[in-house]
């Protein structure tokens, strides 16, 4: 059975969470291998919606193992916050697998995200001041607290003593912040070691096992491509690493063990925070889209910027983890437009690119090069077959799918859990 990677084709927000939960029923384990609770998923089942920040969204299908891999920084208030509210609409979080190798995000990665940001003023990067970004510069600078250090009082009290020696420095005279007490951080981790233990293993023993098994298992990715840290347009971009071979280091499953990889992608594309963005609207388009696909950030609530499908990029993502199919979302949202602009090249100062520019700053000034397809007024919606889509939606489909250097397995038509249109079976 399979180890199917699936990532994010554009800056995040494409909706990984509908991608995952369409598969969660016949995969064993859903891991999430990088990031935080800086972003989130959103799940439509029924009625009912969750929205899930630091948890796999596999944890909402019966049966499945979901695991937050060593890759991960990991909030604990977060955790057991998100794990409380689903055990109280009834979701059985018993499952739930963390990695004892994780590194923990403490209360001064908090404040230091937050005043660094302020103090970067109008060179912000955009961050969710969440302390993603400090526990990852901890754990590279080999300073980070993991999940097992809550086990060992001693070398918790070290580690944390070893942090804050240079980081009450930096908020007291540079900041002019208060100094935080090596006790207060300990004592705030130590409350929940006994509730945490149960659930931490290794994580990737475990999955390693899983997969000699013959269990189904999935990676997924948070945020997205154009945000991976050496691949995404830096510096705007997340700490860790989103693309595919993220999930190797970031699981500690071998490269040669990822039988497919699976990219999800909107019709459009949005951003959060800071950065280029070619096909960026700023007018009534770009208001049409943020409306129709409610694009407010799930753990933020900010309003994404909006824009046309930007084809380079995808090619971009497809390259650089190796895609094998596109999920594509939210079609559904472009219902009611007469025409549909897609960006197939970049002007840079007169020259064409039809690739993603190398450099940073012919990327930030590209201006799009459109061509435009006929749009459709037809609910899709209730289409569950290719064939019951608007012929002017299909042709949308495939001409992007000729654009975009990997086939489109199966096409969001709406917001419900079974929503979705299936061209190409996803797991065998």
């Amino acid at each position: 059975m399979p180890a199917i990677v699936l990532v994010g084709a554009q800056w995040g927000d494409e909706g990984k969470g509908k991608a995952t939960d369409l598969l969660g029923s016949r995969v064993d384990y859903v891991v999430k291998f990088n990031g935080g609770n800086n972003a989130g998923h959103t799940v439509v089942i029924g009625d009912e919606k969750y929205a899930l920040h630091l948890l796999p969204s596999g944890i909402l299908t019966p049966g499945v193992t979901p695991v937050i891999a060593n890759g991960v920084v990991v909030d604990i208030e977060v955790l057991f916050d998100e794990l409380t509210a689903l055990a109280a609409r009834g979701v059985d979080t018993s499952r739930l697998l963390v990695s004892a190798d994780a590194h923990v995000i403490t209360q001064y990665h908090r404040t230091l995200d937050k005043v660094t940001e302020r103090f970067l003023g109008k060179r912000q990067i955009g961050t969710t001041g969440r302390g993603i970004g400090p526990a990852y510069a901890d754990k590279i600078n080999r300073v980070g607290i993991r999940i097992q250090d809550l086990f060992d009082e001693n070398i918790l009290r070290q580690k944390v003593e070893g942090a804050l020696e240079l980081k009450n420095q930096m908020l007291v005279k540079i900041y002019n912040r208060r100094a935080i007490a090596v006790d207060e951080i300990v004592d705030d981790l130590l409350q929940y070691a006994d509730r945490l233990r149960p659930m931490v293993v290794d994580t990737s023993l475990e999955l390693n096992r899983a997969l000699d098994a013959g269990r189904t298992v999935l990676f997924e990715g948070g945020q997205a491509t154009m945000l991976d840290v050496d691949h995404g347009t830096y510096p705007f971009v997340t700490s860790s690493s989103a693309t595919s071979g993220g999930a190797a280091t970031g699981s500690g499953v071998a490269p040669n063990r990822f039988d497919r990889v699976i990219a999800i992608v909107k019709a459009y594309t949005t951003r959060v925070g800071s950065g280029p963005f070619p096909t960026e609207l700023f007018d009534e388009s770009g208001e049409f889209l943020r409306s129709a696909g409610f694009e407010f950030g799930t753990t933020t609530g900010r309003p994404r910027r909006t824009g046309w499908y930007d084809a380079p990029i995808a090619r971009y993502a497809a390259r650089i983890n190796g895609v094998t199919d596109f999920v594509m979302t939210k079609l559904d949202v472009l219902t009611g437009l007469e025409k549909i602009p897609v960006c197939v090249a970049y002007d840079v100062g007169g020259v064409r690119h039809d690739e993603v520019p190398v450099n940073q700053t012919d990327f930030h000034h590209a201006t799009p090069i459109y061509e435009e397809l006929p749009g459709w007024n037809d609910d899709i919606s209730g289409a569950r077959s290719f064939d019951e889509l608007p012929k002017a939606a299909q042709e949308y489909v495939l001409t992007v799918e000729q654009m975009s250097g990997a086939r489109i397995s199966a096409i969001g038509v709406g917001p419900s859990r079974d929503g979705i249109v299936v061209r190409h079976d996803l797991v065998d």
